[in-house]
């Protein structure tokens, strides 16, 4: 035990002399960037702001990258400041040798180990590595140069900063054991379909609907399509004036003729529509994420439009499950509808409407707080019969297989072919307001109020008049009677090869 005293001892001495040899080190460069960067990293500031461009700007990845980066953060500041802090109680270096233009204007008030900087700066990277490689791989230098200006302006000690960086990774390696990263999910033996490899894109009649995430793409998808399959045939929705639905008709017809591949880029309403060309003329699709929403691409692994090219190119594809809507008694004889999302009646559809009718003003997160405060305050349960039984609800959802989800959101699902729809109903009754905010926060498997099934077909009548379906964010009449079933492994899509 003598040697423990000792070895502190040593290891006090070396970081306090690694402290006063950065202090008296000149270093021009630095003096106008580091103590700023400190400054903007206070209270998570500067990684919060990251992850709003990320999510803005990368697409589904960038989307949980920022996620997970923001999680791991929030855990790591948990940790830090409420037990290892209180723990340690290490006092702040004395400044006497860090020259004055390098000092923070507000020195901290709590104790110096570890540092929450650095934890923090660490904790997000990794989590945001851990996503996405690269976008981790971009953040070292910002986190490094956070971590090392703790030390610069003299706020921290060394070891603090170590200290720091280790508890922000463990937390980032933390939140990826309860919520796993795709890698760590097992997948699913999908059933893999033969499909043409066309390298070139030579045989893919591809859709481009230029209005799906209308400014949210750093470049254009028509031209990065062009750009990695040069023989593509190439349509974009609105020139030549013809419809949406006609154009996704005209090129699933070509590519059928051809005996090559069906394309579409878009938004999760884009490829709903694309569903039916394809089916009807039996062609394989290719997904390729161009919206704002783009679920089905993202739970197939295509992330981006270099994935889903890089698919087609090495001809990988797999078989996945549609969902259908048939009408039953007085609408029979309507065609049926088709989802690969997820299907809903209740208050989603009237969520989903506000929502498309505010985001041109204000934008799509905003429009959507805003629609789920309008519905919460105005909504009224939906009285209907499910499977021939009486039901007062606040919604019913049916997934196109088996969702992981919080709350009223459903997140992800990591098998696209598993021949099950994931149907849950939120139940009016006593007190069913808090009820359905307790719903919406998450509260499903706490009250006695939430059903939940995994079937391959459900039955729903006496619909009242004017009630609303929403299908893949399409919003519709429903009808009075419905059948909701699954057409298995139906739609032959690339996606690329992870198991």
């Amino acid at each position: 035990m003598r040697g423990a005293p000792r070895a502190r001892s040593v290891l006090s001495r070396l970081d306090r002399a690694v402290f006063a040899q950065v202090a008296k080190r000149t270093w021009p460069a630095a003096e106008p960037v580091l103590p700023r960067l400190s400054r903007s990293a206070n209270r998570g500031v500067l990684w919060f702001g990251i992850a709003a461009g990320m999510w803005a700007l990368g697409g589904a990845r960038g989307r949980r990258a920022a996620m997970r980066g923001a999680a791991s953060l929030a855990l790591a500041s948990l940790t830090v400041n409420t037990l290892a802090k209180g723990a340690v109680g290490r006092q702040r270096p004395v400044l006497d040798r860090v020259p004055l233009p390098r000092r923070l204007p507000r020195q901290p008030l709590t104790t110096s180990f570890p540092s929450g900087h650095a934890a923090s700066a660490a904790a997000f990277t990794a989590g945001v590595a851990l996503e996405s490689r690269g976008m981790g791989a971009a953040l070292v230098p910002v986190a490094a140069s956070v971590a090392f200006s703790r030390v610069y302006t003299g706020v921290h000690y060394p070891s603090d900063v170590l200290a720091g960086m280790a508890l922000g990774a463990g937390a980032a390696f933390a939140v990826r054991g309860l919520v796993p990263t795709r890698d760590l999910v097992p997948v699913p033996a999908r059933p893999r379909a033969k499909v043409p490899a066309l390298p070139d894109g030579d045989g893919l009649v591809v859709v481009v609907n230029p209005s799906s995430g209308a400014g949210t793409h750093l470049v254009d998808p028509a031209s990065q399509i062009a750009a990695l399959l040069p023989k593509a045939e190439v349509l974009l929705c609105g020139e030549g004036g013809g419809s949406l639905p006609d154009l996704l008709e005209t090129a699933a017809a070509e590519a059928a003729r051809r005996g090559g591949v069906f394309g579409v880029c878009g938004g999760d309403g884009t490829v709903n529509a694309a569903v039916a060309p394809a089916l009807r003329n039996r062609v394989p699709m290719l997904v390729l994420p161009g919206g704002t929403f783009n679920h089905f691409a993202a739970d197939l692994g295509v992330d981006s439009v270099a994935d889903g090219c890089h698919a087609l190119a090495h001809g990988h594809a797999v078989r996945a499950d549609v969902g259908r809507v048939r009408p039953r008694g007085r609408g029979a004889g309507r065609e049926p509808v088709y989802f690969v999302n997820t299907f809903s009646l209740g208050v989603y559809p009237e969520l989903v409407r506000l929502r498309e009718h505010w985001s041109p003003r204000i934008g799509g997160p905003a429009a959507t707080l805003l629609g789920a405060a309008r519905v919460l305050r105005t909504a009224t349960p939906l009285e209907a019969e499910v499977n021939g039984r009486p039901r007062s609800m606040w919604f019913l959802f049916a997934g196109n297989g088996v969702y992981r989800s919080v709350g009223l959101a459903p997140l992800r699902r990591h098998d696209v072919a598993d021949g099950l729809l994931d149907v849950r109903i939120a139940q009016a009754g006593r007190l069913a307001r808090p009820r359905l905010l307790a719903t919406a926060a998450g509260g499903l498997a706490r009250t006695r109020l939430y059903a939940a099934a995994r079937t391959t077909g459900l039955s729903v009548a006496n619909l009242p008049a004017g009630t609303h379906m929403a299908y893949d964010g399409e919003v519709v009449p429903a009808g009075p009677e419905l059948v909701i079933d699954k057409l298995p492994e139906a739609l032959t899509v690339y996606r690329p090869l992870t198991d």
